[in-house]
């Protein structure tokens, strides 16, 4: 019988990855994560529903965005910076090679009037939007409060808190009722990390966000649910680009591994489908048996 033990479905530390700069890039990982690029098999949920995904390039926002495409959906990512173009347009490869309209979009959601073009784009391109998955995400692992720069502090909470409000808010009026807004928070949300401060004040203020809004865009009628995902420790260019410990990335869950991206992201689909009608204002975690209660 085949050994479906979940610690020793995928690599668990020690792990020996060269350290990158912000914001990393799939290339010089090692071992390479697993975006479901040979494993994820699509079921027409979503034919022909246009999808935004932050953070599209890699990691979860790349896993999600495959699979989101194999489903039958026309999907637009986001992502920062020149570094990232190679990673970027290998998720575009996937997209199209399933059969659907790839659409980027490259620059700083920290600023409004870049994520008001994203969402202009979309429009533009898709007609409307159905799923906005608000993924992308910053961090750095500081042992001090006093090593924490004031600036750092800040462009977390404008890439992980700000960044959301702002494609929201640009985004709503162009999502039709039956649409869903994802967005990602973490663990730490619920268990957080004495390294990683500002990101962990960050992903609370999103399950919070994620809460209120719901009730809002319910209660005016607006038809469209709000929810996030919860992820663990996951196996993305962010660890080794943001002085985290990576060698023993991972261990600090039940199942002694960080998560592959292909883990996280049919989260993100269930809370989009129709099977998730009745979830808004809800957290799933997917974090390896780590307690978010």
């Amino acid at each position: 019988m085949e050994d479906r033990d979940p610690k020793k479905l995928f690599p668990a530390p020690p792990f020996n990855t060269p350290e990158q700069d912000y914001p990393g890039t799939e290339k010089k990982m090692e071992p390479k994560a697993d975006h479901g690029e040979d494993t994820y098999v699509g079921y027409g949920r979503f034919i022909d529903k246009k999808v935004i995904i932050t953070g599209g390039d890699s990691g979860i926002g790349k896993a999600v965005a495959i699979a989101f495409a194999r489903e039958g959906a026309d999907v637009m990512i986001s992502y920062l910076a020149d570094d990232e173009d190679k990673d970027a347009q290998d998720t575009v490869k996937y997209i199209e090679a399933a059969g659907r309209k790839a659409v980027v979009m490259k620059g700083d959601i920290t600023s409004e009037t870049h994520c008001e073009a994203i969402i202009a784009k979309a429009v533009a391109e898709f007609g409307h939007i159905d799923v906005l998955v608000n993924n992308a995400a910053f961090h750095i692992s500081r042992k001090q409060i006093t090593d924490i720069p004031t600036a750092e502090w800040d462009l977390t909470f404008d890439t992980n808190v700000n960044a959301i409000f702002y494609l929201c808010k640009a985004a709503i009026p162009h999502m039709p009722k039956g649409s869903s807004i994802i967005n990602t928070t973490s663990v730490v949300a619920f268990d957080p990390s004495e390294d990683l401060l500002p990101y962990s004040a960050t992903k609370s203020a999103v399950v919070n966000l994620t809460a209120n809004l719901s009730q809002i865009l319910l209660k005016q009628g607006k038809g469209i649910r709000v929810n996030a995902v919860a992820p663990g420790p996951v196996w993305t260019p962010l660890i080794p680009a943001t002085k985290f410990n990576v060698e023993n990335f991972g261990k600090n869950t039940a199942m002694e591994r960080p998560g592959q991206p292909v883990e996280i992201a049919p989260a993100f689909l269930f809370l989009a489908s129709a099977d998730a009608s009745f979830i808004s204002g809800a957290v799933l975690p997917v974090t390896g048996g780590r307690i978010t209660i």
